[in-house]
């Protein structure tokens, strides 16, 4: 039976994505979608980026690649964004193209036609999440690449037929949840467990087809195969635990994914 297989964010993360591949065994009938934040923060941005290009069946945008996206403007930089990228973990993203913009703006053209999401029928792939209020078709690069408060407490599945796969949100930083650990709310599921941070390195891949989850950690290159059961943590949004205070919480997190 063919598998679909969903890799969250890898962040440069090259000997752990090879590793993570090899854990998987894809064969030729898989098929293997990345959730975005491909590059930034790990030392070999691009080779994830050609990788990804050579052996994906798809991949959507993240916030790290819009972010790259803005940086360059026609045949010129856009100075402010190309500051915020950098400081966003984008010098390492140029250190890995051997400091050449150049070499870069090779692959920018495949990065900027990165679609925002992949609707796989029984499953939508994005990068953050939605605006649950909005219909699929308004939905903007702000909520696909950066969403975190407002999609987290929906309440109930945006669909009613397919479950939302996201990265983004690392997934230790909810509450009770341990790093490794993969979270689940009403209609979707995150499998950004934060491969590039220090309190976890782990990197993962999901098969949903199977409900196996496939794992590597940036940092001892240890792994592991465990059942999305064993992984997963519930959670679930209550509007009378929820403060303007927690929501804020979640929106600052943006500046540091």
């Amino acid at each position: 039976m063919a598998r679909k297989i969903f890799i969250g964010d890898i962040h440069g993360h090259y000997d752990a994505l090879r590793q993570l591949w090899d854990l998987i065994a894809p064969t030729a009938i898989d098929a293997v979608y990345f959730l975005g934040d491909l590059i930034d923060r790990g030392p070999q941005s691009a080779a994830v980026v050609d990788f990804v290009r050579r052996h994906g069946s798809g991949c959507v945008r993240g916030n790290h690649e819009q972010m790259l996206i803005e940086s360059f403007v026609d045949d010129g930089i856009h100075i402010p964004a190309m500051q915020r990228w950098i400081n966003s973990g984008g010098d390492s993203t140029v250190a890995s193209y051997e400091n050449s913009f150049e070499a870069l703006r090779a692959d920018l053209e495949w990065i900027n036609n990165l679609p925002l999401y992949i609707d796989l029928g029984n499953v939508w792939l994005v990068h953050a999440g939605l605006n649950p209020s909005l219909a699929v078709g308004s939905q903007t690069k702000e909520e696909c690449c950066w969403s975190r408060g407002i999609f987290h407490q929906m309440r109930s599945p945006y669909f009613a037929d397919k479950q939302i796969i996201v990265g983004h949100t690392m997934t230790f930083t909810f509450p009770q949840v341990s790093p490794g650990q993969l979270v689940e709310g009403p209609g979707w599921s995150n499998i950004d467990t934060g491969a590039y941070d220090d309190r976890s390195g782990w990197l993962t891949a999901l098969d949903w087809d199977h409900q196996m989850v496939y794992q590597v950690n940036v940092f001892t290159l240890g792994c592991r195969i465990l059942t999305y059961a064993d992984l997963v943590v519930p959670v679930q949004a209550s509007p009378h635990r929820i403060s303007k205070v927690k929501l804020s919480w979640w929106d600052r997190l943006r500046k540091t994914s």
